[in-house]
């Protein structure tokens, strides 16, 4: 499973922008990696973790703007076209590093 956090946050006043940057910093502290700017992805072991770290975003949303999240499983994911540029080989990001115990 992929866990993918998509926002869209205001950064007109300090407060606005000291929130964006906390809200980024305690997304990649769990673990999620940028894939555009504004769009964080995680990879998950199961739909149980993925919705267990959802509810972790939940705790440190910030009051404004829109946050969103999507569950996609590998299939999906690697179904994914690039129409420009090119994909990043990326070792940080693929299901080959999970380790289950």
């Amino acid at each position: 499973m992929r866990l993918m956090i998509m926002f869209d946050l205001p950064m007109e006043t300090t407060a606005e922008k000291r929130e964006y940057r906390q809200f980024r910093k305690k997304l990649i502290n769990e673990g999620f990696l940028m894939i555009q700017y504004s769009v964080y992805e995680r990879v998950c072991v199961t739909r149980q973790t993925a919705t267990f770290l959802e509810n972790r975003v939940r705790q440190f949303l910030p009051r404004g703007g829109v946050v969103q999240s999507l569950m996609v499983t590998e299939k999906q994911y690697n179904d994914m076209h690039f129409l420009v540029g090119k994909p990043i080989k990326d070792v940080r990001n693929t299901s080959d590093r999970t380790v289950i115990l």
